[in-house]
């Protein structure tokens, strides 16, 4: 599927850290691990945009956006992705219990050690994403760079009931 992707034209690929800890004796992690074999096999990963997330639950003391658990975090995609760099690293969900700098500064961090390239938000309310912003631009840190809320045919209200705030917050 991944070969017929590509050979369409297509380029980015989008996965994250929990997909698919769901199912049953899965632990997380396992669309990570296959993207990452597949272009190891391939040997294409300079032609492709890679985007992966952090922050959803992947056990009791493996979640959040604590900077703790963020280094933690991309050192195990990474290793799943077979690869040295992230593309775009999204924050997503929400961590109230973690001050937002703090995430900020985690990203800065991998951003500086060339780890990961850009940020991105998925989930978060318009109110956190300009915080977000607001903080990234008081104490010099990257911002996030794309917004990828939940919306779909089936989950449509959450986002089309905040959509005008996050169109304004985005322009």
């Amino acid at each position: 599927m991944l070969d017929g992707f590509t050979d369409a034209g297509f380029n980015f690929i989008d996965t994250a850290d929990v997909y698919s800890a769901w199912v049953p004796g899965n632990t997380g992690g396992e669309s990570e691990t296959i993207v990452g074999n597949w272009m190891s096999q391939r040997n294409n990963r300079d032609k492709i945009i890679l985007a992966t997330k952090v922050g959803a639950p992947m056990g009791p003391d493996k979640k959040g956006l604590s900077k703790k658990y963020i280094f933690q975090a991309v050192e195990d995609s990474l290793r799943r992705l077979k690869t040295d760099y992230i593309d775009l690293y999204q924050s997503h969900y929400d961590d109230p219990d973690t001050p937002i700098q703090e995430t900020l500064e985690a990203y800065h961090q991998l951003i500086k050690e060339g780890k990961v390239r850009w940020i991105g938000a998925s989930n978060l309310t318009p109110e956190r994403l300009t915080e977000s912003l607001e903080i990234a631009k008081k104490f010099n840190l990257p911002k996030y760079q794309t917004l990828q809320p939940e919306y779909n045919l089936y989950q449509r209200e959450g986002y089309e009931k905040t959509s005008n705030k996050l169109y304004r917050i985005m322009i």
